[in-house]
């Protein structure tokens, strides 16, 4: 399991999950290497909208520009930081290209173009992250902590956020309600 590369994949957290950051979430794994991992957990709305954001951080929100979309809980790493899930990748100051149309941005610069209306055509937006240290989710996939499916950009950007982890299921064939709780080794 070491060479195993789960950028631009989904991790399914189990049912027996027990860390509450991630108990049925679903995370989309930004980076992934030797180094450790990263990723963005896109099923978590928090009590935050993009307009109530912006107007903590003075960033002027056109009218009309998905003031009410919500803000997600991304992750307990620098919960403090805004992170941008967004396609296509575009140009930005700080970003991660994920693969040829998906990035993660951590730049103003892309908030201040999604206030104007130029911002990329599809985006969410995070606080915080997921991180693994190296060997770290290796070892957790070893526990069966958690399933993994390569990531469809349509759950991600077009699915209500309720819809996303039943839709990644369904990429495996297996409903969320039929898992059992603990894990089985042959």
């Amino acid at each position: 399991m070491q060479n195993v590369n789960l950028t631009d994949h989904f991790l399914i957290a189990m049912p027996a999950m027990a860390d509450p950051h991630f108990a049925k979430s679903l995370t989309y794994i930004c980076e992934h290497s030797d180094q450790g991992a990263l990723g963005v957990v896109v099923n978590r709305p928090i009590e935050m909208t993009l307009k109530s954001l912006f107007d903590q951080i003075g960033i002027e929100l056109e009218a009309g520009t998905r003031a009410q979309d919500s803000i997600y809980f991304g992750g307990p790493v620098q919960m403090d930081r805004g992170f941008v899930l967004h396609q296509p990748a575009g140009e930005w100051q700080s970003t991660l290209a994920v693969n040829e149309h998906i990035a993660l941005t951590t730049s103003k610069d892309i908030l201040e173009a999604v206030g104007r209306g130029l911002g990329p055509q599809q985006f969410m937006v995070t606080l915080g992250h997921a991180g693994w240290e190296a060997g770290q989710l290796e070892q957790e996939l070893a526990q069966n902590a958690w399933l993994t499916v390569p990531a469809s950009p349509r759950i991600i950007f077009d699915l209500p956020w309720e819809e996303r982890l039943p839709a990644a299921m369904k990429l495996l064939g297996v409903d969320f309600a039929f898992l059992a709780e603990g894990a089985g080794h042959a």
